[in-house]
C-alpha cells in the first residue's frame, strides 16, 4: 500500500494532487519531524522568508486551516508551540523511507538478507532520488532524505550479492565502490559477485589495484575479510564431491538458501531440520555448490545401518582411515552430512570431534532432529507457501503431461492439503499422467495410496509418501509413537494441558521428542504455545476415536460454555477460537451439550449463523433430552434464541426442555435470557441481567410495532443495565443496537458515538462480521451529519474485496452514496445499477417459508436504487426492477406474513418500497405519488443509504408535486395502526393510474 502523503516523486495527499506552493511547503516542513511537528515562529520564517504578511500568526492560521479543508480536518494538528502532521511513519513517504532504510540495515546486521532486500527495494520504490534542485522546504526536505536512499542502494546491492543474485549486483556495486572507495565491506562483495560472473581473475585484479590505493595512500592493508577472500580466491576453482546438481528448478526456497548459508559462514554446525519430503538434501546440495568453501564433501547416511557406522561410512567417502577424516577434508572446508536422523547419536559424536580438533572446518548436516551441540545452529526448514507448491505443481504436471489442464482454484485447493510438502506436490503432479486433477484432488481422501510412483532416480523411502512417514515412524520408540496416534485426534493442534488428557507420563518430555523428530510443529500463539501435525502425519499416526479424547472436550466445554459473555471474554474468545476446529471433531463424534454450548457461544459472538444452524440442527434431539445442567441450559437458551430471532415462532420443543432444565437463578446473561424465553413475562429488577436482556428483547417487539423511539428507549436501558468490564460482548451488542435504531430515527451523531463505543470491543472479541458491518454503518452514519471526510476515512479502511451484509453489492452500495455527496452522480447511478445486477436474481420471489425468503438487503438494496434514479431523472434505467418491485410489494400487503422474525423489521421495509414507488410516480409525473410518500413516512421507512434515502428530500418532491394532498395524506394517515396501514398501503397501489 503506498503512503497517503506523497512527497518525494510528487506532491499529493490520498492521490489528490497538491499545487499550491506554499501549502505544499507547510506540509514539506511538518513532515520533516513527524513526531515533534514544528513551532509557529520557524513555521512563519521558512513560509515567508522575503516579505511577511500584515499578521503572520493570522496568515499561518489561514493557511493551516486552509489545509485542513481541502486535505482533511485531521491532517494538521495543533502542538504547544506550532503544528504537527497527524499522520504516521509509513503514511508519509519521507519518513517511510528513512523508516526502510534503518530496517534494512537491521535485517541486514541479523542476517536476514531476504528481508533487508525486501525492505530496501520497498524503500527504492518510493523515490528515484529527482527533485532535489530548487529553494525552499519541500527541495530541503528531499535533499536531506539522499542519505536515506544512498543508504538504501547500498543495502540492496550487498543483499542481492549475499543472496547470491551476483549479476543484478555488479553494476550497483561497481558504481558503490567508484563513490566509496574506502568501504570494505561493498568492496567485499564486489569481490564476490565479479568473482562469481566475470571470473576469479577479475576479482584479483581488483583486489590488487585496492591493496596498492591503501598502501600508496595510507600505508596499510587490507581488512581480514577481505585477505580471507582474497585467500580463496587465490586457491583456485572449487571442488564439489558427491554434491549433485539439481535437475529442477528448486523453488521458493531463495531465502531458506540465503539464511543457511549465511549460518554456514557464521556457525561451525548448522543442522537444516524438517519432516520428510520438505526438501532438505536439495537445499543443502545447494548450500554446497554456492559455498565460498573451496572443498565441499556430502556424505549421505541413508544407508548407514548403526551409530557406530557413521564414522566409518564418512571416512570411506572423503578417502581417508577414520582417525584422519580432519586431514583428509583439508583446512577450512565444509562437510555435508544427509540424513542424520536415525543415527544421531554416531553423527554428533563425529561432529564434536571435528569441531573440536580443526579450527575452521564447517559441518552442514540435515535430519529430522537436530545433534543436540552446544557449537550447533539449527535451521527448521518451513514448508513451501501455497503460491510455490501450486508453482512447482503446474512445473511438473506440465513436464509429466504436456497438455494436462490445470484449474488454477483446483490446483490451489490441492495444494493446500498438501502442508507444502514439495515431496507429496511432485508425487501429486506425477499422477497427472493418468488422472486429471479434479479426480487427483477427489481421491486425496486416501492420499497414501495415491500418493506413490515417484522418479526412478529418487531414493527408495521417497517414491511413495507412507514410505516417508514410515521412515520416521520407524525411528520412533513405542511410547511415542502411541502418543502420535493419541495426539493424531486434534485436527486444530493442542496444548501441553490438553496433551495430558490423552498421553501418560511425562508430558512435555514427550512433546519434545516428537518436536525433535520434526513430527509436531511448535506455534506461538495469543492463548499460549500449541502443537500441531502436518495432516499428511496426522493421517498416518490416527487411530480410532479416543474416550480421552472426549473427556477432554466435554470437560472445556463444561469450563467455559457460557465464559465468552462474561469478564474474561477477550481471553476466552481466543481460546474458543484456537480450540474450535477440535471442539467441532468432539462433537461430530458425540453430540454432547456441554460441547454443543461453547461451540455456539463462540458462533453467536462471531455471528456464524450458518454454523450455529447447522450445529443446532444436529444436536437439538439430543440437548431435548438433556438432564439439568449449566451448559444444557446455554445451549438450550443459544438454539431457542436462534431460532426465534431468525425463524419467529416459538420454539416448543427447545422451550419445553429448557423449562426443565432451568434450576439456576438469572444471574447471568445466559440464565436471564433462558428465564425470560420460558416466561415472558418473568421481570427481576433486582437483576441487572435480567433487566439489560428484557430490554434488549424489548426493542425489536416496538421497532416491529414501528415504534422506534421506545425501541431507542429500550435499548437504552439495556446498555445502562450492563456493565462494560462484567460483560463486554452484551455491552458492545447494546452499544450496536443502539447505533442500529439511531441511524434508523435519522440521528446520525448518536449514531456514530454508539458505533465507536462498540467498535474497538467487537474487533477485540475477533467478530469480524459485526465489526465489518459497523465499519459500513460509521460511513453512513458520517455521511448522515455531513461528515464526508471521516465517512471517506473508515470507507478507505475497509479492504475492497470485503463484502458488507454478504455480498459486495453492500460495498456498492455504499461507494454510490458517498459519490452523489460529493456531488459524482452519474458515476454514483452506475454503482447503484452494478447493486442491482449483483442482487436482481436473489430477490425477484418471495417465499413464506421457515424461516421467510425475505432478503431484507435486497429489496432495501433495489427500493435505494429505484429512488435514487427516480431523483436524478433517470428511471428509464431501472424500469424492470421499479416493475418487479411494485409487484413484490403488492404480493407482501395482500398476503402478510405471520409472526415475522425479529430480524425481518416488515414496516421500515415496505415504507422503503413505498418510497421507491411513490418516487418513481412523481418522477413520471403523475402527482398520486404523493399518497405513497406519506404512507412510506408513517411506515417509518429504511433511511440508512443517505443522501438517496433523506427524510427532507421526499418530503420536498412531495410538496413541490402537490403540497396540499400531501400535507392531506400525512394528516389522514398519522396514528393508523399496522394493520390499518397495509390496508390504506394495498387501496393507494390499486389506485395508482
Amino acid at each position: 500500500m503506498s503512503p497517503d502523503l506523497i512527497l518525494l516523486s510528487r506532491v499529493s495527499y490520498r492521490d489528490r494532487e497538491i499545487t499550491a506552493a506554499r501549502l505544499r511547503d507547510l506540509v514539506a516542513l511538518l513532515a520533516a519531524d513527524l513526531r515533534g511537528g514544528c513551532g509557529t515562529q520557524r513555521l512563519i520564517d521558512e513560509l515567508w522568508p522575503d516579505e511577511r504578511p500584515e499578521n503572520p500568526a493570522k496568515a499561518l492560521q489561514i493557511l493551516v486551516s486552509r489545509t485542513r479543508s481541502q486535505l482533511g480536518p485531521d491532517l494538521v494538528v495543533r502542538t504547544p508551540t506550532g503544528y504537527r502532521l497527524g499522520l504516521e511513519a509509513d503514511q508519509v513517504d519521507s519518513s517511510a523511507l528513512v523508516a526502510r532504510a534503518a530496517a534494512s540495515a537491521q535485517c541486514s546486521r541479523a542476517g536476514d538478507h531476504a528481508s533487508a532486500l525486501e525492505h530496501a527495494e520497498a524503500g527504492l520504490a518510493l523515490w528515484d532520488g529527482s527533485g532535489v534542485d530548487g529553494d525552499g522546504p519541500l527541495s530541503a526536505l528531499r535533499a536531506d532524505r539522499m542519505a536515506a536512499l544512498g543508504s538504501l542502494e547500498r543495502a540492496r546491492a550487498l543483499a542481492l550479492s549475499r543472496l547470491n543474485r551476483h549479476a543484478e549486483a555488479l553494476d550497483a556495486l561497481t558504481a558503490l565502490a567508484g563513490e566509496r572507495p574506502h568501504d570494505e565491506e561493498v568492496l567485499l562483495e564486489l569481490l564476490r559477485s565479479e568473482a562469481a560472473t566475470a571470473g576469479p581473475a577479475a576479482a584479483l585484479a581488483r583486489y590488487e589495484t585496492y591493496r596498492r590505493f591503501l598502501r600508496d595512500e595510507l600505508g596499510s592493508d587490507p581488512g581480514a575479510a577481505v585477505q580471507a577472500l582474497h585467500q580463496r580466491l587465490l586457491q583456485g576453482e572449487p571442488v564439489r564431491h558427491n554434491v549433485a546438481h539439481e535437475p529442477n528448478p528448486l523453488l521458493g526456497r531463495d531465502a531458506d538458501l540465503a539464511a543457511v548459508t549465511g549460518l554456514v559462514r557464521t556457525s561451525r554446525v548448522t543442522s537444516i531440520v524438517g519432516p520428510g519430503g520438505l526438501g532438505k538434501t536439495r537445499l543443502a546440495q545447494a548450500v554446497g555448490h554456492q559455498a565460498e568453501q573451496r572443498v565441499v564433501h556430502l556424505v549421505a547416511l541413508a544407508g548407514v545401518g548403526s551409530d557406530d557406522d557413521v564414522a566409518g561410512e564418512v571416512a570411506s567417502v572423503v578417502g581417508a582411515g577414520e582417525g584422519r577424516i580432519a586431514d583428509a577434508l583439508g583446512p577450512g572446508a565444509l562437510l555435508i552430512l544427509d540424513n542424520c536422523e536415525h543415527v544421531l547419536r554416531g553423527a554428533a559424536d563425529l561432529v564434536r570431534t571435528l569441531v573440536s580438533t580443526t579450527k575452521d572446518l564447517r559441518v552442514l548436516t540435515t535430519s529430522r532432529a537436530p545433534l543436540g551441540l552446544s557449537s550447533e545452529s539449527v535451521y527448521p526448514l518451513p514448508e513451501l507457501d501455497l503460491a510455490t507448491s501450486v508453482a512447482l505443481f503446474e512445473h511438473r504436471a506440465r513436464a509429466a503431461r504436456p497438455g494436462v489442464e490445470l484449474p488454477r482454484d483446483v490446483v490451489a485447493e490441492l495444494c493446500e492439503r498438501l502442508d507444502g510438502l514439495p515431496l507429496a506436490v511432485e508425487l501429486a503432479a506425477a499422477r497427472v499422467r493418468v488422472l486429471s486433477v479434479p479426480e487427483i484432488a477427489a481421491r486425496l481422501a486416501d492420499r497414501f495410496t495415491l500418493l506413490r510412483g515417484g522418479p526412478r532416480d529418487a531414493p527408495a523411502r521417497h517414491r511413495t509418501l507412507r514410505a516417508v512417514v514410515d521412515w520416521s515412524w520407524n525411528l520412533l520408540d513405542p511410547d511415542a509413537q502411541a502418543a502420535m496416534t493419541a495426539l493424531a485426534v486434534f485436527p486444530g493442534g493442542f496444548t501441553e494441558e490438553s496433551a495430558g488428557w490423552l498421553i501418560d507420563g511425562d508430558v512435555l518430555d514427550t512433546i519434545e521428542a516428537l518436536v525433535d523428530q520434526s513430527l509436531l510443529k511448535v506455534e506461538d500463539t495469543p492463548t499460549g504455545t500449541r502443537f500441531r501435525m502436518l495432516e499428511t502425519v496426522r493421517e498416518f499416526a490416527q487411530g480410532p476415536p479416543d474416550e480421552r479424547f472426549l473427556a477432554w472436550a466435554v470437560d472445556f466445554g463444561t469450563r467455559y460454555h457460557d465464559a465468552v459473555f462474561g469478564p474474561d471474554a477477550f481471553a476466552v474468545a481466543a481460546l474458543l477460537r484456537a480450540e474450535e476446529d477440535n471442539l467441532l471433531h468432539a462433537l461430530r463424534l458425540s453430540p454432547h451439550p456441554a460441547i454443543a454450548a461453547v461451540l455456539m457461544s463462540l458462533w453467536i459472538i462471531e455471528s456464524n449463523y450458518t454454523r450455529l444452524a447447522a450445529v443446532a440442527a444436529e444436536v437439538d434431539p439430543v440437548l431435548i433430552r438433556a438432564e439439568p445442567s449449566d451448559p444444557a441450559v446455554t445451549a438450550l437458551t443459544l438454539s431457542t434464541l436462534y431460532k426465534m430471532m431468525l425463524n419467529g415462532p416459538r420454539p416448543e420443543r427447545t422451550l419445553s426442555a429448557l423449562r426443565r432444565v432451568l434450576t439456576t437463578p438469572p444471574d447471568t446473561m445466559v440464565r436471564a435470557y433462558a428465564h425470560l424465553l420460558v416466561d415472558p413475562g418473568f421481570r427481576a429488577d433486582d437483576q441487572q441481567a435480567v433487566v439489560a436482556a428484557a430490554g434488549a428483547l424489548e426493542t425489536y417487539k416496538h421497532e416491529h410495532d414501528g415504534d422506534i423511539d421506545a425501541a431507542i428507549a429500550e435499548a437504552d436501558k439495556a446498555l445502562a443495565a450492563t456493565d462494560q468490564r462484567e460483560a463486554p460482548w452484551q455491552w458492545a451488542m447494546a452499544h450496536s443496537r443502539l447505533a442500529e435504531l439511531t441511524l434508523r430515527a435519522d440521528d446520525g451523531v448518536r449514531s456514530r458515538d454508539h458505533l465507536l463505543a462498540a467498535l474497538p470491543v467487537l474487533d477485540r472479541l475477533g467478530a469480524a462480521a459485526d465489526v465489518a458491518g459497523l465499519r459500513w454503518w460509521l460511513v453512513l452514519a458520517n455521511l448522515r451529519i455531513g461528515a464526508l471526510d471521516e465517512a471517506e476515512r473508515w470507507l478507505e479502511l475497509i479492504s475492497h474485496g470485503e463484502a458488507g451484509n454478504g455480498t459486495t453489492a453492500y460495498h456498492l452500495a455504499v461507494r454510490a452514496e458517498v459519490l452523489f455527496t460529493r456531488g459524482e452522480t452519474d458515476a454514483g447511478l452506475a454503482l447503484w445499477r452494478r447493486v442491482l445486477d449483483e442482487v436482481r436474481s436473489a430477490g425477484d420471489d418471495l417465499v413464506h417459508g421457515d424461516p421467510p425468503g425475505y432478503d431484507l438487503w435486497v429489496v432495501e438494496a433495489r427500493s435505494v436504487a429505484v429512488i435514487a434514479h427516480a431523483r436524478h431523472g433517470a428511471l428509464d434505467l431501472v424500469r424492470d426492477d421499479l416493475r418487479r418491485l411494485t409487484e413484490q410489494l403488492t404480493s407482501l400487503l395482500a398476503n402478510p406474513i405471520d409472526n415475522p422474525p425479529p430480524y425481518l423489521v416488515l414496516l421500515p421495509l415496505l415504507g422503503a418500497q413505498l418510497l421507491a414507488v411513490g418516487m418513481a410516480d412523481l418522477a413520471s409525473g403523475d402527482t398520486g405519488g404523493v399518497r405513497l410518500v406519506a404512507l412510506a413516512e408513517a411506515f417509518g421507512y429504511l433511511r440508512n443509504f443517505q443522501p438517496t434515502m433523506s427524510v427532507a428530500a421526499a418530503r420536498a418532491a412531495a410538496e413541490d408535486a402537490d403540497g396540499p394532498a400531501y400535507a392531506d395524506a400525512v394528516s389522514e394517515y398519522a396514528g393508523l395502526g399496522r394493520e390499518e396501514l397495509r390496508l390504506a398501503a394495498l387501496a393507494a397501489l390499486s389506485g395508482r393510474g
